[in-house]
């Protein structure tokens, strides 16, 4: 059995990496042809690990990656090496580099296509002085086309003219055939010169990264590069298919979708791909909280354009651009076997959830998305129909369903379906394991919801200083059409003051809610009833308003609803 090479995980600083750039290599440099091998990608970054087999000389020797993406953190590499003899892993460098090496191989067809170019433009011109020579010829007199130079006879002048008909026909073939031959080669040319260089965009430079190796012998074996790099990420997904059962219970198959995109300046080919809930670019730790003063108000003292123009603030760096979700894949037409979709395995731990997608995976470097389904989840949830009468008097159908999951659903938007139909759009949560969530699945038209001012009762006052009255009742009435009972929920509310001049009681004819609070926010409060089918329910909802008759009030909605 081969011995394993000792590991060794390296992290550099970026002042360490003038030093060591300053450094000369000492033995030979091993040119790593690597490859992206693995790659997790989180919400805000990736982790790519490139693998590379490798022959070490004895002694000292430098592995060099050439081209790696200048967006790639230098405090994150790590390395990791199997050998089959000892071996020890030295000194790690990253720096940049002005231009990345250019494929051989395209060079090799570039330099191949132009010389074919060449040659076929030779081609060209001789047909095209063939051409001109045939036509010179039958520009000639009858009187110098016979061998003595003597005028033809008058029977022969058919035969010449179908010779040069004959000829120029065939020759404007060939010319045609060449001139398409090489319009092909100069898109090719074109093709090749553009894949040779950077995109449209692209950073001026790349980075190369450096691994000292010293053997005792010659010796061959694997190592592995990983590093983080910004410019990519995953956003979830969601398709929400509800089957209300005609009757039985109903069931609801949530899919998780990841959608990724990067652009980070490489194109993944072949990975290993997991998606993981972590991440990788937040804080560490908790931040501190520090004494807070009070004090009275001291007006800044004025300062110099220039000085307050040198000394003013930094502005805060724009945030981060969100990954546009990508749309979910179609439905595939109906065929008499269904096609199986590929899942994702889930390999998920106590503060973290990983994906791992089946197979291999290109992801381009482009920032185009790609949707992979990580995970299916089947409920059997708590039907609702909810309302809010006083924005929008429809009703509608909400699935209640708690996260059996190990892991977190994200924040994304679903696709609901409903028996099949698609009925629109919604937004899902933070659901964390265990804890429950609301997916709404479009109107309810078999409930109706009406809801009308019953009764509006202002005072007039008569003097200064008096105070005003207002009184508003409100009755909303809900019928169930649908053939079996249906659980209802009606959200309503009253405003509230924050002034102690302005005076809000509710008043005892309002119908008891069933919550007094939603949400934690103010005023807000709902009524949660069964309803038989058939069957109809009116609330009341009354209030009184009191303030100063020479002041107008407003009604305003909190920004953060509380």
């Amino acid at each position: 059995m081969p011995s394993i090479a000792a590991i060794r995980h390296v992290s550099l600083s970026v002042s360490s990496l003038a030093l060591l750039a300053a450094c000369p290599a000492f033995g030979a440099e091993i040119e790593a042809k690597s490859r992206v091998d693995a790659v997790i990608v989180y919400p805000d970054a990736a982790s790519v690990s490139r693998v590379v087999d490798f022959e070490a000389p004895a002694g000292a020797s430098t592995l060099v990656f050439h081209g790696l993406p200048n967006g790639l953190d230098p405090n994150s590499l790590r390395v990791e090496a199997t050998a089959g003899g000892k071996l020890s892993i030295g000194a790690v460098e990253t720096r940049l580099e002005a231009e990345p090496p250019r494929d051989s191989a395209i060079d090799a067809k570039l330099k191949k296509a132009r010389g074919e170019r060449e040659a076929w433009q030779g081609t060209i011109d001789a047909l095209e002085a063939k051409k001109a020579m045939i036509l010179r010829f039958s520009q000639s007199g009858p009187e110098k086309l016979s061998p003595e130079s003597q005028p033809l006879d008058i029977a022969q002048w058919g035969a010449a003219w179908d010779t040069v008909g004959q000829g120029l026909a065939k020759i404007s073939d060939e010319i045609l055939a060449a001139k398409v031959r090489a319009r092909d080669i100069d898109d090719e040319i074109k093709s090749l010169e553009q894949a040779r260089q950077r995109p449209p965009g692209s950073r001026l430079t790349s980075r190369l990264a450096t691994v000292s190796l010293d053997a005792e012998a010659a010796v061959s074996g694997k190592l592995t590069l990983t590093y983080r790099i910004a410019g990519a990420g995953w956003l979830p997904a969601y398709d929400a298919k509800l089957d209300t059962g005609a009757g039985a219970k109903p069931s609801l198959e949530l899919v998780r979708r990841a959608t990724v995109t990067q652009n980070t300046g490489e194109d993944w080919t072949g990975v290993a791909l997991s998606v993981s809930t972590t991440r990788a670019r937040g804080g560490a730790q908790a931040p501190d909280i520090y004494t807070q003063r009070v004090a009275f108000y001291e007006p800044p003292v004025p300062t110099p354009v220039a000085g307050a123009a040198r000394n003013g603030p930094v502005p805060a760096p724009p945030p981060a651009a969100k990954l546009a979700a990508a749309p979910l894949d179609s439905m595939a037409p109906a065929a008499p076997v269904a096609a199986h979709e590929q899942q994702a395995t889930l390999d998920a731990g106590a503060y973290q959830a990983s994906f791992q997608i089946p197979g291999r995976v290109d992801i381009p470097g482009d920032g185009s998305a790609k949707n992979f389904r990580i995970s299916t989840s089947t409920f059997t949830p708590d039907l609702i129909v909810k309302t809010a009468p006083a924005a929008d008097p429809t009703a509608y159908l909400q699935a209640r369903i708690v996260n059996g999951e190990d892991a977190p659903l994200l924040p994304g938007l679903v696709n609901v379906l409903r028996d099949g139909a698609f009925v629109g759009q919604s937004r899902l949560g933070l659901v964390a394991p265990g804890d429950s969530a609301d997916v709404g699945f479009g109107a309810d038209d078999r409930v109706k919801v009406t809801r009308a001012p019953v009764k509006r009762k202002e005072n007039d006052p008569v003097w200064y200083g008096s105070t005003k009255t207002e009184q508003r009742e409100f009755k909303t009435t809900v019928k169930n059409l649908h053939p079996f009972a249906a659980k209802v929920v009606v959200v309503d509310q009253i405003p509230v003051s924050e002034n102690s001049a302005i005076v809000i009681e509710q008043l005892p004819n309002t119908t008891p809610p069933t919550d007094k609070t939603v949400n934690d926010r103010r005023g807000v409060m709902d009524w949660a009833f069964d309803l038989a089918p058939g069957a109809e329910k009116s609330l009341t909802l009354a209030y009184r308003m009191k303030w100063p008759a020479d002041r107008d009030v407003v009604f305003e909605t909190s920004p953060g609803g509380k």
